[in-house]
């Protein structure tokens, strides 16, 4: 089953989501990480939307699965900066739940979409029935900022060809798997430009977010965080040699500070963990035992 995108009139100006499964379905919401986009989710969209028949009896039909491209991201397009920042892209997300008619929602965040979910919890509680943190929790490992600031520097360039721009990408070395997720991904954000093509994402809304999260403490949130929460953390290094954007110690400190916190390892990068099968089941598990308990 395919997403189907649409175009959601929210205060800011329009946003991009990418929606999958039953519109009957328990909703689930789904926040990018900094340059990424709602295709980010596609694997574990897939998962969430389709008939799983090893879920509790009235799951088993599929969530309905509602992936945001973030203001500035993808096909949203960029608004004032006052509508950036965690706070701004939470806002986002509260009122494309309240315009899809979602009263309550599972929410799931990856690397800074994590921020921004823990944001929206602390903003309306009582709307955030289920929180998955996907390798986002805290202040990353010092190592792992240089690598996350060079894939910002892809923005607001013209390559010759799609081809070449994932060439770019994939000599990194860090977005994996590239064919099963990445590659599509990637190709998503390209638009036709004067000498080839150009990501849609814009450089300047990712520069704003990033100046935005150098001045906030993601730790902030932790005792709002009232709710069942998952930890889903990459077990691998962001690329070979660097180190972790959830580092153990990150890890141990966030489940001694939200009692409501559980973790999964994932044998993955952060990038590779957003197809991983054990994280995928892992994410469906916990939303479906949460509900039946």
């Amino acid at each position: 089953m395919n997403a189907v995108s649409v175009d959601l009139q929210v205060a800011a100006g329009p946003l991009r989501a990418l929606r999958r499964g039953p519109e009957s379905g328990a909703p689930v919401f789904c926040v990018p990480g900094l340059s990424a986009n709602g295709r980010s989710f596609d694997a574990i969209s897939a998962r969430l939307a389709a008939p799983w028949w090893s879920r509790p009896l009235r799951f088993r039909r599929g969530h309905h699965v509602v992936a945001l491209d973030l203001r500035g991201r993808g096909f949203s397009p960029a608004a004032s900066p006052d509508n950036l920042g965690w706070r701004g892209h939470a806002l986002d997300v509260l009122a494309a739940a309240e315009k899809i008619g979602a009263a309550q929602f599972d929410l799931i965040g990856h690397s800074m979409g994590a921020f921004v979910s823990m944001q929206a919890a602390a903003l309306d509680p009582g709307r955030v029935r289920r929180l998955v943190l996907i390798d986002g929790a805290g202040v990353p490992e010092p190592a792992v900022i240089p690598p996350i600031l060079a894939a910002v520097q892809r923005l607001g360039v013209t390559y010759p060809s799609a081809e070449a721009y994932c060439e770019e990408i994939r000599k990194i070395g860090a977005a994996v798997p590239w064919e099963e997720l990445w590659k599509d991904h990637y190709l998503y954000d390209l638009q036709a430009v004067a000498g080839g093509v150009s990501p849609r994402t814009s450089k300047q809304a990712v520069l704003a977010d990033v100046l935005y999260g150098a001045g906030q403490d993601a730790r902030l949130f932790w005792p709002q965080l009232q709710m069942p929460t998952l930890l889903v953390r990459a077990a691998r290094p962001l690329l070979p040699e660097t180190g972790f954007v959830v580092g153990a110690a990150l890890r141990d400190a966030f489940l001694a500070a939200v009692p409501s916190a559980e973790a999964v390892e994932i044998d993955a990068n952060h990038y590779g963990i957003m197809a991983h099968p054990d994280a995928l089941r892992a994410i469906d598990d916990f939303l479906a035992r949460s509900r039946s308990a």
